[in-house]
């Protein structure tokens, strides 16, 4: 614990202090200790006179009992050197000590030139300028966000804030005097930060107001160009920009304006409208020289042969440049008579020189149609002196479809082989069993449409048709042959007398009962008996039956006269009652069935008895060249062929008591 009453009695009186100070500051007037105090603070700047002047530093008497010292550095080399006796001021930064050759202690106080007339430069500024105010200074220096220019101070200038357009390279200012207006003050950091390009749109707006009024449609125009883009360039008129399209700078092709302008290039232009509502200003640089479309018919007639070079290659043709800002198309379809070209790059490139023909001028759209293929003899105009009709010709198969093959006599000439026309007697249902792709084939030249360009071939047409007189001297009536069932359908079953030669056996020639369906009695593949009841070449059909093998000689010549009777209306595939298969929409008609003559040993249930009528699909004319989608009609095949003999028309009867007649046979069905 402190024993104040000790304290009381050991502290010295007030004189006796008084005195001690006296004789530790001499002579020294304590007023004048008191200036000198407030004279060496910390950030306080004072005058001096240079003493010494040493390589590294520069000692300043600053008044005071200490010198000053200033590093010899923060004397650039543009101003003059220290020299003594010279009076400089200073910023008072620091105090330090160090050691005499006697090891006497001594102070010094560490100042700054530099710093002081840093601070006197700003105090000036603040006295001088303004937020909003314009200063001038140089670009001293790159910094990361933008440039320093020196106003007296360094002051900020971002890089958003150079120009209209940011620049892409800072660094092009450096060196410059520019003009600035101060955006904001921040006295308490030292920190100004002013924008060029504020000051450039003030003075923008001012001259674009000016200049909207003098520009005139038509007139000629310097600026500079400011940007560039993918589209056109942006010119800068002096005070309004206005925008250069990539079509109104030549009559050319140009695949980018950097091709013909450069930044800060200044160029001539032609006004071409003025919006000034919107403020906006298209321009024209094409448009100094006349356009080369005027007169275009009389330089380039259509029917003439002219030389151009390929510029550009697409998918649906190639660009041929015949002058400076003329270009014409040479369509796919325009390059090759024969050959067939999936990409006009098969036939040009781009930088060849080619010779076409000018097929179609559209002056308006600037548009010339140019053929290739024209500058070559077209072979489709000899070609029935090439390939006369009746001749044999040879070629290769290229492409099967289902209703026929397109066989290459020559590069880019196919005729077309019909199924129809593969052979005589052979039930085919599609081409691919007898052809097959690559192939080499000989075929017999039908018939040639120069014009549509198609040929029509046959296969069978090189041998003599066996239903002419091989079949005939052959087969016929009352024969009783052997054969193999080799399709049973609704209304009989197709049997195979010999190698692609069939004939029908319809079910009510199967026997003396009714037959439901011909599958109760027969299977596919049953080698049975048959008896040839007729024999027709013209419609190439064959009519079979089983029932008759039993019958007595007198039972067939009773029954002689009504089925000749009948033969006849059924020739042609035609009875009384109309076409056995339609080749149209089916019509009915109610009423009582036509009855058939009764079989002297067929009962009376049979007479009603009744066959359905074979339905096959209207064909479409096909010709070599063209690519139908129809497919053969089922009038071709042998199944609808030997049906059209013996199926007579199915009608609607109102008899309940009668069988209802079998399914309809359709021709995809026979097939």
């Amino acid at each position: 614990m402190v024993n104040r009453n000790l304290l009381r009695e050991l502290e010295p009186a007030e004189q006796e202090l008084e005195q001690e100070l006296q004789l530790a500051l001499g002579d020294i007037p304590p007023e004048e200790l008191y200036l000198s105090t407030q004279e060496i603070a910390r950030g306080r700047i004072v005058r001096g006179k240079i003493v010494l002047v040493e390589p590294d530093r520069v000692l300043v008497d600053l008044g005071l009992k200490c010198e000053g010292v200033v590093l010899r550095s923060e004397w650039s080399e543009s101003e003059p050197p220290p020299e003594p006796g010279q009076e400089v001021e200073v910023l008072i930064e620091d105090f330090d000590e160090f050691a005499t050759p006697g090891a006497e202690m001594r102070a010094l106080i560490i100042c700054s030139k530099r710093k002081a007339e840093k601070i006197q430069a700003w105090s000036r500024i603040m006295q001088q300028v303004r937020e909003g105010d314009v200063v001038t200074g140089l670009v001293s220096r790159k910094i990361k966000g933008g440039l320093l220019v020196d106003i007296g101070v360094n002051v900020f200038l971002p890089g958003s804030q150079v120009d209209i357009r940011r620049p892409g390279d800072l660094a092009e200012y450096l060196g410059r005097v520019v003009q600035c207006v101060v955006l904001k003050i921040d006295e308490s950091r030292r920190n100004i930060v002013v924008s060029r390009r504020a000051l450039i749109e003030q003075q923008r707006i001012e001259r674009k107001n000016i200049l909207l009024r003098e520009l005139q449609v038509g007139q000629l125009r310097k600026g500079i160009v400011k940007n560039i883009a993918d589209f056109g360039a942006f010119v800068d008129l002096g005070g309004i920009d206005g925008l250069l399209h990539i079509t109104d700078m030549s009559w050319g092709r140009i695949n980018h304006p950097s091709e013909i302008l450069s930044l800060d290039q200044e160029i001539e232009v032609v006004i071409l409208h003025v919006d000034y509502e919107r403020e906006k200003v298209a321009l024209g640089l094409k448009q100094k020289t006349p356009s080369p479309w005027e007169n275009i018919e009389e330089r380039y007639p259509i029917g003439s042969r002219v030389r151009g070079k390929v510029v550009n290659v697409t998918n649906f043709g190639a660009f041929v440049r015949l002058e400076e800002g003329v270009e014409g198309l040479v369509h796919v379809s325009e390059m090759s008579w024969t050959k067939r070209i999936n990409h006009p790059s098969e036939v040009v490139q781009v930088g060849d020189e080619i010779e076409v023909v000018v097929l179609a001028i559209n002056k308006e759209k600037q548009e010339i149609s140019l053929g290739l293929k024209q500058t070559q003899e077209n072979p489709w105009d000899r070609i029935e002196e090439k390939y006369p009709v009746g001749s044999d010709v040879r070629g290769i198969v290229r492409n099967i479809t289902n209703f026929g093959a397109f066989i290459e006599l020559e590069e880019g000439v196919d005729g077309l082989l019909h199924i129809s026309d593969i052979s005589w007697t052979r039930k085919i249902t599609h081409p691919g069993e007898v052809l097959q792709k690559g192939q080499e084939v000989v075929c017999r030249v039908l018939s040639i449409d120069p014009v549509k360009r198609r040929i029509a071939l046959g296969l069978k047409q090189r041998t003599e048709d066996p239903w002419e007189r091989d079949i005939p001297s052959r087969y016929h009536p009352g024969m009783v042959v052997k054969g193999v069932v080799t399709k049973i359908t609704n209304f009989g079953a197709f049997v195979q007398l010999e190698e692609d030669l069939e004939g029908l056996l319809h079910i009510s020639e199967l026997a003396d009962h009714k037959v439901d369906s011909p599958d109760n009695i027969l299977k596919v593949g049953d080698e049975i008996e048959v008896k040839i009841i007729r024999v027709d070449p013209q419609e190439r059909k064959i009519g079979l039956s089983r029932k008759r093998l039993e019958w007595s000689p007198e039972a067939e010549a009773a029954a002689g006269a009504p089925s000749r009777e009948r033969e006849r209306e059924l020739k042609g595939g035609v009875g009384s009652g109309g076409p056995l298969i339609s080749t149209g929409p089916r019509r009915f008609r109610k009423g009582p069935r036509g009855k058939h003559p009764p079989h002297p040993k067929a009962p009376a249930s049979q007479e009603a008895a009744t066959s359905p009528e074979g339905q096959a699909s209207g064909t479409s004319e096909v010709t070599a060249g063209t690519t139908p989608e129809a497919t053969p009609s089922a009038e071709s095949t042998p199944e609808a062929t030997a049906l059209k003999d013996t199926a007579p028309e199915e009608t609607i009867t109102e008899d309940t008591s009668q069988s209802p007649p079998p399914s309809e046979p359709s021709a995809s069905s026979e097939e």
